[in-house]
């Protein structure tokens, strides 16, 4: 006589063998894909930061005309004859033409308010700036005094920086990343860790030109501006210094 009871038991014992075995395989792979002392691998983080102290070698300043009156194209005439005059004469210092840039061009309207809270329109006022570059400090005063003596009412924002921002940055983030891989090597030294390739790099840098100069005043030439107060001031541009912070991250092992 058949018995199913004792076949059933069979088909079931061997299932959970097969179970059993597969589960096993399993286990076992997935214990050789860890790495050795079931620790992933480590990452080591360092940073390093250089300087590099460069002296600037352009200066910019803003030079702006306002003028105010009843009629728009009267005060857009006499703003523009003045404003180009004023371009003609720097020119004629030796600035050239791609080193003037026009930053401000503003025509807005002028009011005042009666007693009763009226607004009493009192005409329009035009605001036009140029920024300059002046690669020779030499030029500075005279670029300043052109300008004031032929309208310009607003002088300011005199600054120094470097024309080749980037090649200043070269220097600075090679001493970054060498001071970087000194600290690493040292760990490594101290420690016994084992440094196998750089995996990332991350860079942050901090170079901004810095004012070196404040308006000389409104409305008054440049000579009278410095001449009724002090002595022409002398302008000391330094140096500029860049600093770049460089982070390696190693692969260890």
């Amino acid at each position: 006589m058949f018995d199913i009871s004792n076949r059933l038991y069979k088909i079931i014992a061997g299932f959970l063998i097969v179970l059993t075995i597969y589960f096993g395989f399993q286990a076992y792979f997935d214990y050789k894909t860890i790495p050795q002392n079931n620790v992933y691998p480590e990452m080591l983080s360092v940073s390093g930061e250089g300087k590099a102290s460069i002296a600037p070698d352009v200066a910019t300043v803003d030079l702006g005309i306002t003028t105010e009156g009843v009629k728009v194209e009267d005060i857009v005439k006499t703003n523009t004859e003045k404003m180009n005059k004023v371009i003609l004469e720097i020119k004629n210092l030796g600035i050239e033409e791609k080193d003037i840039k026009t930053i401000n061009y503003s025509l807005q309207p002028r009011y005042d308010w009666s007693q009763n809270g009226v607004r009493i329109s009192r005409g329009y006022t035009l605001t036009q700036t140029i920024k300059v570059k002046i690669r020779d400090f030499a030029k500075i005063g005279d670029a300043l005094g052109v300008a004031s003596d032929n309208g310009v009412n607003n002088i300011g924002d005199l600054q120094f920086t470097i024309d080749d921002l980037e090649k200043a940055k070269s220097i600075a983030r090679e001493k970054a990343i060498d001071q970087a891989k000194q600290k690493a090597k040292l760990i490594s030294q101290q420690t016994g860790l084992k440094l196998k390739k750089i995996i990332n790099v991350y860079e942050d840098t901090g170079a901004y030109p810095y004012p070196a100069y404040d308006s000389v005043g409104m409305g008054a030439s440049y000579k009278e501006a410095v001449s009724s107060v002090a002595p022409a001031p002398v302008i000391q541009t330094g140096e500029q210094e860049i600093t770049v912070k460089i982070t390696l991250n190693y692969r260890t092992k």
